[in-house]
């Protein structure tokens, strides 16, 4: 056990083993460590960007109106950030928000 193990004990999250875009950018499949397989629209992962420009860093309240987010949306970019979370560029243009793997998680509902 290291010294900040001592310090600040937390469990480590799940975090995911591989994610794919749909061929058409509307879609995330992850499969993570403990074998579940989850999937979420780019629709649904634009609006609930954890941003700054999403969410008022005061108050915690969503600044994004989820009804302006278009079905149709596409993400055109997915990046690493570390090994604790991702980014995304969407087709709007908008690329600011970091996913950590519990938010993925909790956002993205078991494949069946």
């Amino acid at each position: 056990m290291s010294f900040w193990d001592r310090i600040k004990p937390t469990t480590r999250p799940v975090s995911a083993t591989e994610a794919a875009l749909s061929p058409d950018g509307t879609r995330l499949d992850l499969t993570w460590e403990d074998g579940v397989k989850t999937s979420a629209s780019a629709q649904l992962l634009r609006q609930q960007c954890p941003c700054a420009g999403c969410v008022d860093e005061w108050t915690n309240k969503r600044t994004l109106d989820p009804a302006r987010v278009p079905a149709d949306l596409r993400i055109t970019q997915v990046q690493p950030v570390g090994n604790y979370a991702l980014s995304f560029v969407f087709s709007d243009g908008h690329g600011t928000g970091i996913y950590p793997w519990k938010l993925l998680r909790d956002l993205t509902p078991a494949q069946g």
